[in-house]
């Protein structure tokens, strides 16, 4: 409600400046036409986030130093900070990276944002750069009519140049034609009262632009033409800082946890960073006359000095923070406190956030779906083989766990099922079909998705098969006929040893023993399907079971075959692969 009655403001406002101001709007089209190039080099850089650039990001943040550079970096290159921030958000929220590698993320995308103003100082202000701007819209709209995401990309990323370009060439023409009939410096003020005020009005320019790279420019165009004061628009570059940080709080309010703590780390940290480059403005003032001295800009190139600025707070902020994360990172996940106890039936790690980049989502698919697996399939199971899953996880010899589990636990499936499965797989199914359809995905994450797929269907035909077994078993225990009571423990036994064979699996360091034991596993199992059980037939043969009982027992025969060999292709679709998509999504000794 209050974004909408804040659009609706913006508008009449725009509507009355436009009416009564004619010139000002070849101002607001070089505005309107930057901020376009803006989304088209954002859209185009998407393009190359999957893959290098995604694997470069999670590699980059087991260090501070590495997530600050790798932020600086990527923003630099990207041209785009808010980009960053939601490929940050959607690996905090898959678990790819920790919190703390985001916030270091984010520093370095503040630092790296500063090379806008560097851009613009220093070259789109010193030519004629309009000249530049159409070839390469030219050109970017050719690449992007081609059919190969590369291409388009490419396209998106050129086209986005050169409206950035072209928007900045009308602003400052706007201004210099502006300038001929109204001067704006007349309404400077000097000293600390006209950097407060020229602070909230860099503040509010960034919260209608949503921008703050888009603030500087048009400060940098003002500044070249001459309508604002340096001191001023030193103010209106630390406004900016602090007002992108509004426009990122928010945007967090409906995203996850993880989106509301890194939106939280960077309010704290541009909050302070303006707060430090307000109090020591002047000083920061006469470093920045020193140093320009010492590289040669020139005294009077005012637009580069605040380039200059605006990287020197920005690495000024850093550096203070720095000391401070791990106590950031603990105060946020004090203050942002997750639910901690989801319903049994929520999905523990699928969010929207993750639904942007295809390494988080699969990311998120693997652990959901493990989740599923190791624990409702694992308790479905063994439950139904009326055993604790505590026996089976121990060193308790498997004969002695049957010969003590004799209690019926008299489980209700069904209930199981729908109370602790259906939901989450439904999510699961929802999460990887929206991937598939709405991602571009290579082949590789195609087939990761695919196997995850096949991975719950599996799981469902294991409770459906286990739900008959049940039955039977259950039937065996009321019937008083101790040869048939053994088959059915006979059953559970082999069940359990597969059963902790694949816990051992996932959970030891020795997987490749405990893999070649499965493949034994799983080759005995299919070999049993095929072949009849020579100990049902001397049961009838020697009449002491009847037709029913055998009938139950040559069934059950099959499905337990059938139940370990699905039991142990899932566990190797999802702890047998060592694709790195896998492997991030390890959580070993997690029962």
């Amino acid at each position: 409600m209050i974004k909408r009655l804040l659009f609706l403001l913006i508008l009449i406002a725009l509507v009355i400046i436009l009416y009564f101001n004619p010139n000002f709007e070849t101002i607001a089209a070089g505005i309107a036409i930057l901020l376009f190039g803006m989304i088209l080099l954002e859209e185009g850089f998407k393009v190359f986030t999957r893959g290098p650039l995604q694997n470069f990001l999670k590699k980059a943040t087991d260090k501070l130093y590495k997530s600050i550079t790798a932020g600086a970096f990527v923003t630099t290159l990207m041209q785009s900070s808010s980009l960053v921030s939601v490929i940050t958000i959607s690996f905090i929220s898959a678990g790819l990276i920790s919190l703390s590698g985001g916030i270091g993320l984010i520093f370095g995308a503040n630092i790296g944002s500063t090379t806008t103003a560097w851009l613009v100082a220093g070259f789109g202000l010193k030519i004629k750069i309009s000249s530049m701007a159409m070839p390469m819209i030219i050109f970017g709209l050719i690449f992007s009519f081609q059919k190969s995401s590369a291409l388009k990309g490419i396209g998106n990323v050129l086209a986005g140049l050169g409206f950035f370009f072209l928007g900045i060439f009308f602003m400052k023409e706007g201004f210099d034609v502006f300038s001929t009939q109204i001067d704006l410096t007349q309404y400077a003020v000097s000293g600390y009262l006209g950097v407060l005020i020229y602070t909230v009005i860099g503040i509010i320019i960034t919260i209608v632009l949503q921008s703050s790279a888009a603030s500087l420019v048009l400060v940098l165009t003002a500044l070249a033409a001459g309508q604002i004061e340096y001191e001023n628009a030193l103010a209106i570059a630390i406004g900016a800082n602090v007002g992108t940080t509004i426009t990122a709080v928010l945007g967090s309010l409906k995203s996850n946890i993880a989106g509301k703590r890194l939106a939280g780390a960077h309010l704290i940290f541009n909050i302070i960073t303006g707060f430090v480059a307000l109090a020591f403005i002047y000083p920061l003032s006469k470093f920045v006359d020193y140093f320009s001295a010492l590289v040669n800009i020139s005294q009077t190139d005012y637009t580069l000095k605040l380039a200059l600025f605006h990287t020197t707070f920005n690495i000024i902020g850093v550096v203070i923070m720095i000391p401070f994360i791990k106590k950031l990172e603990s105060f946020l996940i004090k203050f942002f406190k997750e639910k901690i106890v989801k319903d049994i039936d929520e999905p523990k790690y699928l969010n929207e956030a993750v639904l942007k980049f295809p390494d988080a989502t699969i990311s998120a698919l693997v652990k959901e779906t493990k989740y599923l697996y190791k624990n409702a399939v694992f308790e479905i199971v063994s439950h139904a083989l009326n055993i604790h899953r505590e026996d089976i996880i121990s060193d308790i010899k498997i004969n002695k766990i049957i010969k003590k589990s004799t209690r019926n636990f008299n489980i209700d499936i069904d209930k199981l099922y729908y109370k602790k499965f259906k939901n989450i797989y439904g999510e699961i199914l929802r999460f990887a079909t929206t991937a598939q359809n709405d991602l571009k995905l290579t082949k590789k994450h195609n087939k990761s998705i695919t196997d995850i797929k096949i991975s719950n269907r599996k799981m469902v035909e294991i409770i459906k098969d286990v739900r008959e077994l049940n039955k039977n078993l259950t039937m065996s225990l009321t019937l008083d006929n101790k040869y048939l009571l053994s088959e059915y423990n006979d059953f559970r036994k082999k069940i359990t040893q597969v059963l902790r064979v694949i816990y051992l699996f996932r959970t030891e360091e020795e997987t490749e023993k405990y893999a070649e034991k499965l493949e034994e596993l799983k080759t005995k199992a299919k070999e049993n399907i095929r072949q009849s059980n020579k100990s049902i037939d001397k049961l009838i043969r020697k009449n002491l079971i009847t037709a029913e009982m055998a009938s139950s027992l040559f069934n059950d025969y099959s499905n337990v075959n059938d139940i370990n060999k699905k039991l142990i292709e899932v566990a190797e679709l999802l702890y047998g692969n060592k694709d790195s998509l896998f492997e991030n999504s390890e959580d070993k000794n997690n029962i």
